[in-house]
């Protein structure tokens, strides 16, 4: 309904907030007001001291099918603008919740890709549903990732994989690879998430904090916070690609019909078989 709040909050249990994207009918496509509403809650739950740990799901079918490509209002926030703004824009967002004090917990069930793989992954923790599908597929026809964390957490072989194929995979999967850390039945998702944000805010705040910060400092020495930054240039750059220009002159006269035609040679997502 036109109405309906796009994002729920509510606290299912003791110093733990929990935010639901509530655009279920248009599969938690992450338009701008939506992702502005997500920042927000976000951080006013690491300003308030009673939370100590958050978490982040999808109403509906699936936790999010990827960025509105339809747009839908200004950008959340300021990025300098000229080449490449849109990705800097992305990765600039996930650090904006890499930086929170306190750790944020990712509920994927069904469908993850593309942006919401990059709102997943911007997480600090990431539990699945067995049977989720996790993807890019703007890979295929598109641009590079705005946010190229692939191979990062899941390493160099996999990461070539899936940017040569625009892939989906699952659950079992991804924890597999590194991307999330567990895989539960659906239906036992949501009771294994809480469980474990209530482990968590057990540990005091402020050690949890410095906890979270410690691993961060680790893969930042790493070089992944330059290299994540860097990929937004290779991003720009595809977009000037003709294969790019004639799919978006496409995705222009109908989104729909450009998906499929996207992923019919694939015989998936949009194309794939109904469960």
């Amino acid at each position: 309904m036109a109405d309906e709040p796009i994002l729920l909050t509510d606290d299912p249990a003791p110093h733990v907030r929990r935010l639901t994207l509530n655009r279920p009918a248009k599969r938690n496509a992450l338009s701008n007001a939506l992702r502005g509403e997500i920042f927000r809650a976000l951080e006013e739950a690491d300003r308030d001291p009673e939370v100590r740990v958050m978490i982040l799901r999808g109403a509906g079918t699936c936790f999010s099918s990827g960025y509105d490509l339809a747009g839908t209002g200004p950008l959340p926030y300021h990025t300098a603008g000229g080449q490449g703004q849109w990705a800097r824009h992305v990765v600039e967002g996930c650090f904006r919740v890499w930086d929170l004090a306190k750790p944020v917990i990712a509920q994927v069930h069904g469908w993850c890709l593309a942006g919401g793989s990059e709102l997943a992954v911007a997480c600090d923790l990431v539990y699945v549903a067995e049977d989720a599908q996790i993807g890019y597929p703007p890979v295929r026809s598109m641009s590079p990732p705005d946010n190229h964390y692939h191979a990062w957490l899941m390493g160099m072989r996999a990461a070539m994989e899936l940017m040569l194929t625009g892939d989906s995979i699952s659950g079992l999967e991804a924890v597999r690879l590194g991307f999330a850390n567990r895989a539960f039945p659906v239906e036992a998702l949501e009771e294994a998430v809480l469980a474990m944000a209530t482990r968590i805010a057990q540990v005091d705040p402020e050690l949890a904090q410095l906890n979270k910060r410690l691993v961060h400092r680790q893969m930042e020495a790493m070089g992944m916070r330059a290299g994540l930054r860097a990929g937004t240039d290779l991003h720009s750059l595809g977009w000037h690609t003709p294969a790019s220009r004639e799919y978006m002159a496409k995705l222009r006269q109908g989104v729909t019909a450009a998906l499929t035609a996207r992923d019919e040679a694939f015989g998936d997502y949009r194309t794939g078989a109904k469960t």
